[in-house]
């Protein structure tokens, strides 16, 4: 039987005896492999990643050189001609056939990801899953961009297990021993407000109400200096219930150890509820988020931050605005986060297809740069949000969060009543008299989109097309779509080598 482990320096393990797997980029290939969770790596992947930039001209013979080798070391017993069972081929390239609990990795993050019955079971599998982790994620491989990635988002799920671990020990009457540990974590992670509520509730059913209370104003200054955000819903509800000794905080008597040793270290948890909501009821839905962007990276990146965080539920990306047009049809998300730029059809162009249909989900825009253009065509397209990406995941939750409640979140000290000041004012560049939906037609038309590839694109009849296109010539006194490419060139509206409009 063969043992993966990530949770740690990569090695590979066997009766016991830790494999040689060969050299570094042998060992590459084999954790990028383990990465993807049993799914195919295509073969140009993995050299465009071993090799960014100039891969060698034999390339694909040493990647094939590479595996054949990890074969040998993962199934030695395997006859020469006999089919491999454990590194697959899987066109067009590999992929790793294991036993979620032969891979530390996908077994720890099954059991911090598994329902689980009660209290004394929720702190079973926490201390199961976290006794695996052996040290940073993939530690060999953080040159890679792959690994960062998957590295970032299995700590967040070990900070995941370490709170509902904790949890579960205060929800079966266990507080003394956890406060030295919530402290730390809370020091540690200040933005995380389920930390401070941990902290503040172990303090309390200790019998030290001023700290408990200490405990809450270190989160709120911690919140107001990084974010400018009080506390939220749930810390706000807690402070209240503190000071008025409410009895649904004292503590449970404390049940049975549950194969849990004296002194074990036990750290915080989250509790059942998202994060500022409220009290969980049964049948609660997670909010539904779909991202937009062409970035694969960023994609990942957004991944990482909604799979930990509770009550979120990602359920599709689009790497251009018409496949978010498409998707947002077909997912029926809450909130979608959208990039600005993108090929094909632009964020802000797909944001106003999308909240112009019926019951249109609330939309939050993103950019690597905060400019005042960008500030204000994404006000003038009806958004609920702007957030950069270089935002801290607590600012890009809020906004989530924000928009889903009817507000909108821009920046801790602008909300909803700035958006309302920008409604309706009109891009200088647009001719008079044109909705954004004519400019919006207008860089397609310029861009040499048939009225089949925009019917396509903005998800409209394609008679429909031909018909506004007609209207458009019109109302600007032109004779035809060459005219229509001029205008839109000589306004700004398009320039030569952009992706999109």
């Amino acid at each position: 039987m063969v043992i993966f482990r990530a949770l740690g320096p990569f090695e590979a393990i066997s009766d016991g005896e830790t494999l040689d797997l060969g050299g570094q980029r042998q060992q590459a290939v084999l954790a990028r492999l383990l990465v993807a969770g049993g799914r195919a790596v295509p073969v140009s992947a993995l050299i465009d990643e071993l090799w960014p930039g100039e891969p060698p001209a034999q390339a694909l013979s040493t990647i094939q050189g590479y595996v054949s080798r990890l074969r040998r070391a993962l199934e030695p017993g395997r006859a020469p001609r006999e089919e491999a069972g454990i590194l697959v081929s899987a066109p067009p390239g590999y992929a790793l056939r294991a036993g979620v609990e032969d891979v530390d990795s996908w077994h720890f993050e099954h059991l911090v990801k598994s329902d689980h019955d009660g209290p004394a079971a929720t702190l079973e599998r926490m201390e199961t899953a976290l006794g695996l982790w052996r040290g940073p994620a993939l530690a060999g491989f953080q040159e890679l961009m792959w690994a960062q990635a998957e590295a970032m988002r299995l700590d967040e799920l070990r900070l995941l297990a370490v709170e509902r671990r904790a949890d579960a020990a205060l929800r079966l009457g266990r507080t003394g021993a956890l406060i030295p540990d919530l402290e730390a974590h809370a020091s540690a992670h200040p933005l995380r407000e389920e930390a401070w509520r941990l902290l503040a509730l172990a303090l309390y059913r200790a019998g030290r109400q001023g700290d408990a209370l200490g405990a809450l104003r270190r989160a709120r200054e911690a919140l107001r200096d990084e974010l400018g955000l009080d506390l939220g819903p749930t810390l706000q509800r807690l402070e209240q219930d503190i000071l008025a000794q409410a009895g649904h905080l004292d503590a449970p008597e404390a049940g049975p150890a549950s194969g849990v040793s004296p002194g074990a270290r036990v750290a915080p948890a989250l509790p059942d509820t998202p994060r500022g909501t409220e009290p969980a009821r049964a049948g609660a839905r997670a909010l539904r988020v779909l991202i937009a962007d062409d970035q694969a990276l960023v994609r990942t990146g957004l991944k990482v931050i909604l799979d930990s965080e509770p009550g979120l539920d990602l359920v599709g990306e689009a790497e251009n605005g018409e496949q978010a047009i498409a998707l947002v049809r077909d997912t029926r998300p809450d909130v979608v986060l959208m990039d600005i730029q993108m090929p094909r059809l632009d964020g802000l162009a797909a944001a106003r297809r999308i909240l112009a249909a019926e019951a249109p989900p609330k939309v939050i825009m993103m950019t690597t740069f905060g400019t005042d253009e960008n500030l204000y065509a994404a006000l003038r397209a009806g958004v609920s949000g702007f957030v950069l990406k270089t935002s801290a995941p607590e600012q890009l939750i809020a906004a989530v969060r924000a928009a889903v409640a009817g507000d909108a979140l821009l920046d801790p000290a602008v909300t909803t009543h700035l958006i309302s000041a920008f409604a309706g004012r009109r891009d200088p560049s647009a001719p008079e008299g044109l909705s954004d939906a004519d400019v919006d037609l207008i860089k397609l038309v310029a861009r040499g989109f048939t009225n089949r590839q925009i019917a396509m694109t903005l998800d409209v009849p394609e008679g429909e097309v031909a018909g506004d296109v007609t209207a458009l010539l019109r109302a600007l006194g032109l004779v035809d779509r060459a005219q229509l490419v001029v205008l839109a060139y000589e306004r700004g509206l398009v320039s030569p080598g952009t992706p999109g409009a």
